[in-house]
């Protein structure tokens, strides 16, 4: 009977990660540069998920977008669009940005703006209000937008999350802890940084794939540990941290990259998007610690074998994203 409901709990936690990946969560991308001849170009970046493509249609009050584009594009993650428009002396400024379908989505739109005049920008277009009118007045680089998206990169990213989620299942030594958690802080901040300015070059279908079985190890290292056999990463998990945590920052990099970097400000924006990431990998030690906290102070009868769920979830998550990933580089 108990391993009936353990199955059903674990058949139910794969269908909300299911149902997590099916609401697309990634940022959409609107580049928009005006020469000084103002020939405009506009790069259009849209998150699919598989085959499958939320359903958003940028448009511009001029009535640009609505020609065919120059050149069509694609990949595993991402459905690129690229026109290239001549109209004289027709600028972009004072005209709207909307984005048709937004509001019925979970997603954003990150928009870059380059005008004639040399003036450079940054805004994030929401669900709740998917218009933007450009103006030439506009505070120049909002870049501070970086670092919401580095906070909703790594509270959307469910991989990412189990993964720490381990270390803290794993690790429960205070100050043990924080010492594994700052180990993977370091680590993927350069990695992140090194693929970022291209310093490294790694395929990103592949480095997703291998982040997925690096969760598998963890979630098998967790259930050695419950077993009574703890193994390398229960004796010293500030190495695996680290070690793996060079694996993450290349995942991140993926990420940023798939959303685009003003070239002006790599270094200021590549920071920012950085110390968002901590700050939502912050919140959710925090939270999960908590949550922890108040589970060992409450005089709630937890049953035993509850504690074997988040280990074997995390294994049947990570199992099923690495085939996920696998037969897209196989397919591609």
């Amino acid at each position: 009977m108990r391993k009936n409901r353990f199955l059903l709990v674990i058949i139910g936690l794969l269908l909300l990660v299911e149902i997590i990946e099916a609401h697309e969560i990634r940022p959409a991308f609107l580049g928009i540069t005006e020469d000084k001849d103002h020939t405009v170009t506009i790069l259009w970046k849209q998150p699919v998920a598989g085959d499958i493509g939320i359903k958003l249609i940028p448009h511009l009050s001029s009535g640009w977008l609505e020609k065919e584009p120059t050149e069509l594009s694609g990949s595993h993650s991402f459905f690129i669009k690229k026109w290239i428009v001549k109209e004289g002396k027709e600028s972009i400024a004072g005209q709207t940005i909307t984005i048709e379908g937004l509001d019925q989505t979970i997603t954003d739109v990150l928009v870059n703006i380059s005008l004639a005049n040399g003036k450079t920008f940054s805004q994030i277009i929401k669900p709740t209000d998917p218009t933007y009118a450009i103006s030439a007045n506009a505070k120049p680089l909002q870049i501070i937008s970086y670092v919401f998206l580095g906070i909703e990169h790594i509270l959307e990213g469910v991989d990412h999350l189990l993964f720490v989620l381990g270390f803290l299942l794993l690790v429960t030594d205070k100050k043990l802890l924080l010492k594994t958690i700052t180990a993977f802080t370091i680590a993927h901040s350069i990695t992140l940084t090194a693929a970022t300015l291209k310093w490294v070059t790694v395929q990103p279908a592949v480095v997703e794939a291998v982040i997925a079985l690096s969760i598998v190890f963890m979630a098998v290292e967790l259930v050695h540990c419950y077993q009574g056999r703890p193994g390398l990463t229960a004796k010293y998990p500030w190495l695996i941290a680290f070690s793996f945590g060079l694996l993450h920052g290349f995942g991140f990099a993926g990420a940023l990259a798939d959303v685009g970097l003003p070239e002006h400000a790599i270094p200021l924006t590549l920071f920012l998007f950085n110390v968002g990431v901590e700050i939502g990998q912050l919140i959710f030690v925090v939270v999960v610690l908590g949550i922890i906290w108040l589970v060992r102070k409450s005089k709630v009868h937890v049953p035993a074998i509850i504690k074997w769920v988040p280990p074997y979830a995390i294994g049947s998550f990570a199992a099923m994203w690495f085939i996920q990933r696998l037969l897209v580089i196989i397919v591609h």
